[in-house]
């Protein structure tokens, strides 16, 4: 038992996908075989979730982490709101459900941080319902930073082909030339090489940086910012011995990561990184968060309303988080 580690899993948005899908998940044996999870939500919606997608499972509370049975088929839930299932309506946020889905999130970070659990995984929220109940944040990954008051964080898409990290994450394109720099540069390959060494167990990364402009520039035909700003980062880490090499022109580069040539790419701007990542990760994809003092996973996708309580929604994408989440427990908390 003390071998698996404990994974919170918060059930995300009350009336999206969350809730289906990780009823979906905690059905399959594997995923106790693998940790003891416990969600974070509210037992009254799983319940209706499971029911009207005609799972066998049993719930019951689990007020803190040391109370979980850990069971398959019996799903231990910390019980954290009392919404009434029966009167949501799919893909209708409520400032009560929005609460309730921060609620979720923000009990399982001040769990990791008092070591109570051994890592979060994440179900989807909608960045809407959360500031509609006066959460101010673009999503997870900046209320994560808050509360775990850390200031320099990396955003990263892990598959078993490819894994991504952005310098610039939400912003309008015509932003990020000016948002690249090369102090931020050299603090996303320095955050995501320690990670990969501390969380993934590789020994040596290998990590390769995109370029901006198109052919790299093109010696400054297409754009300055490789010889600019780019390849000076790039040259300055690696006298440090870090293995990363570029500025790699885009358009190329993504077929030699996959291809095994490198452990991970720092990408310039989201859509650079999460295309290529979304075309072969798209149903099991996971968004991971470097550089906290804790472990938290996340499903690579949103609350799905138009599909919500329908039992189409996969729970591919958070199967891949819990692994990933445990694989990392297992690794930082030496769980063997």
């Amino acid at each position: 038992m003390k071998n698996r580690p404990i994974i919170g899993i918060t059930m995300g948005d009350p009336v999206g996908v969350g809730p289906e899908i990780a009823c979906a998940a905690l059905a399959r044996e594997e995923v106790y075989a693998l940790c003891r999870p416990l969600v974070l939500g509210d037992l009254n919606v799983l319940s209706l979730a499971a029911e009207r997608m005609k799972l066998s499972l049993s719930f019951r509370k689990a007020p803190s982490p040391d109370q979980g049975q850990y069971v398959h088929g019996q799903v231990d839930v910390a019980h954290l709101s009392d919404l009434d299932a029966g009167l949501l309506i799919a893909g209708a946020p409520s400032k009560k459900t929005g609460r309730a889905m921060v609620r979720y999130i923000l009990t399982a970070i001040d769990w990791a941080l008092e070591k109570k659990i051994h890592a979060v995984t994440t179900g989807p929220i909608h960045k809407g319902a959360m500031n509609a109940a006066g959460y101010h944040y673009n999503g997870h990954t900046e209320l994560f930073a808050e509360r775990t008051r850390t200031k320099e964080y990396v955003m990263m898409l892990a598959g078993t082909r490819l894994r991504v990290v952005l310098v610039t994450i939400h912003m309008p394109l015509c932003q990020v030339p000016t948002m690249i720099t090369e102090e931020k540069i050299a603090t996303v390959v320095r955050i995501t090489e320690k990670s990969l060494r501390e969380r993934f167990g590789i020994e040596r990364p290998r990590l390769a940086v995109a370029a901006l402009n198109p052919h790299a520039g093109e010696e400054g035909i297409f754009g300055d910012e490789e010889e600019r700003v780019i390849r000076p980062a790039v040259r300055k880490i690696r006298q440090d011995g870090l293995s990363v090499s570029g500025p790699w022109p885009a358009d190329t580069l993504f077929y030699h990561a996959v291809k095994g040539g490198f452990d991970a790419v720092v990408c310039m701007y989201h859509d650079q990184g999460l295309i290529p990542f979304k075309l072969l990760h798209f149903e099991d994809g996971v968004n991971t968060t470097l550089g906290l003092p804790i472990i938290r996973t996340s499903v690579d996708h949103g609350t799905a309303y138009d599909i919500a309580y329908t039992g189409q929604a996969q729970p591919g994408s958070l199967l891949a988080a819990i692994r990933m989440a445990a694989e990392q427990a297992r690794i930082m908390h030496d769980l063997g």
